[in-house]
């Protein structure tokens, strides 16, 4: 099984400053796009979710910057699953030019439901296919 994917990106002019270093916001942008693909990638994205009437919100961020990226590098953003309860996921990320490590983050995730509350994945159809990813990082 899945737990970790690596996604490749290019920055874009626009993700950069004035001094044409990438811009702090645009690497959490890049996280959920490593989020979507690790998911995408477990042939559960999240229009999956979606359909079944349950959201993924972001609780808590945070991005430690080491080294700047530059309008047009190649980047390789690494996204794994750290932790998940029927509740929550916890990803980490690191996002690579070639081998330099430019920036490393977490986000934590809670399910919610079309009213915006707290949901238990659970009593989701979705769960059957989320189980075994359960069991896995456990």
């Amino acid at each position: 099984m899945i737990l970790s994917s690596k996604t490749t990106l290019r920055v874009r002019y626009a993700e950069t400053d004035q001094m044409g270093i990438v811009y702090h916001s645009n690497y959490l942008i890049w996280f959920e796009v490593g989020r979507s693909e690790l998911f995408r990638e477990l042939n559960l994205p999240y229009t999956e979710f979606e359909k079944q009437g349950l959201g993924l919100a972001v609780i808590e961020a945070n991005c430690r910057y080491r080294q700047p990226a530059h309008y047009d590098d190649e980047l390789i953003v690494v996204t794994e699953i750290e932790n998940m309860t029927s509740r929550r996921v916890v990803f980490n990320y690191h996002i690579y030019r070639d081998q330099t490590l430019l920036a490393e983050g977490k986000t934590v995730h809670v399910f919610l439901n079309q009213k915006g509350r707290l949901a238990d994945v659970r009593k989701y159809d979705i769960w059957s296919r989320l189980e075994p990813i359960f069991a896995k990082k456990e």
